[in-house]
């Protein structure tokens, strides 16, 4: 082929649309599969990269490249603006995250494009993950092996990693409302996404229609510091939820006890378990220890149908037999793990709070203890600080109109935050699920709220009376379920 021919030939290919693609300002989304770790399950959706400067000051310096996901309107002609879904961790990976949360958006999508993005140093945006050593998870870790397993991250990471703030990754997104065109975003974030939320709607107010804030943070809130004593007040309510259930009551007497009594003896003598690999099937010796009984007791909190498994792996593991326990503790630890980007993860609490931790004697002997406290002060000892904004740590006060989502038995983010958050917005209504845990979006008539809410941006006038049919389940009394 000639030249000349070549090269018209090239500029056509060059030139002809790419199958399937949208373009939403100058960004270019074509199909993709969001995959959700630790499962065969991957979800429909369209992928964009957006190139940011990593220093905002120096625009000319190092570029990263965020991954943008879109999953698009139902409508023929959807609405000009976007729902924005925020990731929670700090460390998850919105696009890695949504699968798990879809249903929550099912009616926003109605009208609505659903937008996310990886924020810097998730995902598919310079991922900034850590190798965990295997006596990190042991209740006796040193604080040598965790200040270690901070420097020996540190080490791994090709990053200016001060740029990986809060109040530096809200500039990506609205460098991402910019590359779109500009519209107005109706912003949804979970748990510390709430944060992002407030901190783009402090930083960008033209940017943001509606907020939508799951799981509240307040910015005045040093993140850890109330983790063991929210955690507390949700065991009690949960598990006092026994006594009300007679099968539960007869089988299991009072779990809260059981929970001490357990933890006060393995704390004490830590047990090796013979046990089949949760994932693999293989054997192995796992450990039940206090940090063991710890993460059930926590993790198992987040949600009202893992919170129903408690008392049975409680008096299953106190009566000698704790395989299921440690091996759902490994489990959620494992999963845990993969979800949230650790470095990232301490570029964000190093710098906006670990500056206002402290280890409280009072908290000492719960369930949680001073350990999340204890290994942040730590490894931030050893993490570079980046910069945090102006005002960041005070109450967002705003009329942008505002839905606040909350969970009865929330162990990490409880009401009380909803209601201290609500009370510096001007136009807000904050909801309450009873029974319910972490995160609120996807239960009961929630998404048909959340919904409406965004079309009308009359938070008073909506109708929550669905929400009153939600409750938590009740507890098994064996490994085939509850009482019928």
């Amino acid at each position: 082929m000639k030249p000349l021919l070549l090269t018209v030939a090239l500029a056509a290919a060059l030139a002809t649309p790419v199958a399937g693609a949208r373009t939403l300002g100058s960004l270019e989304f074509t199909p993709c599969e969001l995959a959700q770790p630790g499962t065969g399950a991957t979800t429909r959706a369209e992928c964009a990269v957006l190139e940011v400067p990593e220093n905002p000051a120096e625009p000319q310096g190092r570029k990263l490249s965020l991954k943008v996901g879109l999953v698009a309107a139902r409508a023929a002609e959807p609405q000009p603006d976007p729902v924005l879904f925020i990731a929670g961790g700090p460390g998850q990976s919105a696009t890695e995250s949504y699968p798990s949360i879809a249903g929550g958006f099912a009616r926003l999508r109605e009208k609505r494009h659903v937008l996310f993005i990886d924020q810097r140093g998730t995902g598919g945006s310079h991922r900034l993950a850590c190798d965990f050593p295997d006596e990190l998870a042991e209740a006796a870790a040193s604080t040598e092996v965790q200040v270690q397993m901070a420097r020996d991250c540190l080490a791994s990471l090709d990053a200016d990693l001060a740029m990986y703030t809060t109040s530096v990754a809200v500039t990506d997104l609205e460098a991402l409302r910019q590359a779109l065109g500009a519209p107005k975003l109706n912003v949804y974030g979970g748990s510390y996404g709430t944060r992002v939320a407030q901190e783009y709607a402090r930083q960008f107010p033209d940017g943001v229609r509606s907020l939508v804030l799951d799981g509240v943070v307040p910015p005045e809130l040093a993140l850890g510091s109330e983790h063991s004593v929210n955690l507390e007040a949700a065991l009690k309510a949960l598990l006092a939820r026994c006594a009300q259930q007679p099968a539960c009551a007869e089988a299991f007497g009072k779990p809260y006890d059981t929970l001490y009594a357990l933890r006060d003896r393995v704390r004490a003598a830590p047990e090796a378990v013979a046990a089949r690999d949760p994932r693999t099937h293989a054997a192995r010796e796992m450990r039940l220890d206090e940090t063991a009984v710890a993460a059930i007791a926590r993790l198992f909190a987040y949600t009202p149908e893992t919170a129903s498994l408690l008392p049975l792996l409680l008096q299953e593991a106190n009566a000698g037999r704790p395989q299921s326990l440690v091996q759902q503790a490994a489990l959620v630890y494992d999963s845990l793990v993969g979800q949230i980007n650790h470095g990232m993860q301490l570029s964000v609490i190093c710098a906006e709070d670990a500056p206002r931790l402290e280890a409280r004697e009072q908290d000492a002997n719960l369930i949680l203890g001073n350990a999340i406290v204890g290994v942040t002060l730590n490894q931030c000892s050893v993490w570079p600080k980046g910069p945090v904004s102006e005002g960041f740590r005070e109450p967002l006060r705003t009329d942008i109109p505002t839905l606040l989502l909350s969970g009865e038995f929330d162990p990490v983010t409880p009401p009380r935050y909803g209601e201290q958050v609500l009370a510096s917005l001007g136009k807000a209504r904050h909801l309450v699920g009873k029974g319910q845990g972490h995160i609120l979006l996807g239960r009961g008539c929630t998404p048909k709220l959340a919904a409406s809410f965004v079309d009308t941006l009359d938070p008073a006038g909506l109708d929550a009376g669905c929400l009153d049919v939600l409750d938590a389940p009740p507890f098994f009394t064996t490994y085939n379920g509850a009482e019928p």
